[in-house]
């Protein structure tokens, strides 16, 4: 079931930063380290699980059953990327259950055409506002619980304009939704006025490094009207750039003897963080009885 601790940081105002997860070697790494909320990046899980763009590709089962578990190996609450709901109003509806049900607390629904794209990539397409504002409706209605939280996210901005995105915005929040998600705004200026018109609901800013939109700092974002920061990206770009050297390392020496040791987790520490301390444990206490 959705945590119950992710509501109450918003209520009391405590500005959240959430790193992206994308598997659950990257959400066990988050997990441990004090966040309020982790952020479940579609690009990310399409990415590591199907190798990929994140262009509408991915269904609602490969994104469930990766997010739920996520959501229930780690102790920090969630929120999960669900593309635009994976069709119409009923698959809506099923999909706030599913994903409620697989102990995700939050779940981001955004207002693009399908096949849906990355919202920091070119050719976004929106539906109606209206078709939007049913969904979140529908999205309200179905969860079990006020504490599974629903992100309203419009695409808007790109090919309509900040007027029209700021005016989805504040429907979205009228239809129900907990916190607002205007993606893509392209100057400091812009945000400063999305937080200005929208900024007595919840906001959320997402900070895609080399994407579309000025990465502010949290005590700024905090400053102009957002309440929280998504940063989708930052964990498989690490990644990436990690695994690149490693393997270039490896096909220039032939071997890993040399490897730097800040390009090196350490085997200890990743048995230590996949829970082999507990498996080894367990052996010595039940090696006896068997």
């Amino acid at each position: 079931m959705a945590d119950p601790k992710l509501r109450a940081a918003f209520e009391a105002k405590r500005f959240i930063v959430s790193p992206g997860v994308f598997d659950m070697i990257s959400a066990k790494v988050a997990d441990g380290m004090g966040f309020d909320c982790l952020y479940g990046t579609g690009f990310g899980t399409v990415a590591s699980a199907l190798g990929v763009a994140d262009a509408g590709i991915a269904t609602y089962t490969d994104m469930v059953a990766r997010m739920g578990r996520v959501a229930q190996g780690c102790a920090t609450p969630l929120i999960a990327d669900a593309d635009t709901g994976y069709g119409g109003l009923l698959n809506v509806r099923e999909t706030v259950r599913g994903y409620e049900a697989a102990g995700i607390t939050g779940i981001q629904i955004e207002d693009q055409e399908v096949p849906k794209k990355c919202g920091h990539t070119p050719g976004r397409r929106v539906v109606p506002a209206d078709e939007m504002v049913l969904k979140i409706r529908v999205a309200a209605e179905a969860r079990r619980s006020r504490d599974f939280l629903i992100v309203a996210r419009t695409d808007a901005r790109t090919g309509l304009g900040l007027e029209e995105a700021i005016r989805r915005g504040q429907m979205l929040a009228d239809a129900g939704a907990d916190i607002i998600f205007i993606e893509s705004p392209e100057s400091e200026a812009e945000m400063v006025e999305i937080g200005r018109r929208l900024g007595r609901y919840p906001l959320l800013a997402n900070n895609v490094e080399g994407g579309r939109t000025p990465i502010l700092s949290a005590a700024r974002l905090k400053e102009i009207g957002y309440a929280i920061a998504i940063y989708p990206a930052v964990g498989f770009l690490a990644a990436a750039a990690a695994l690149e050297r490693a393997y270039a390392h490896l096909k220039q020496h032939g071997d890993s003897n040399a490897l730097p040791e800040q390009e090196s987790y350490g085997f200890k520490r990743i048995c230590e963080l996949m829970g082999f301390p507990d498996v080894w444990d367990f052996e010595k206490r039940w090696a006896m009885k068997e």
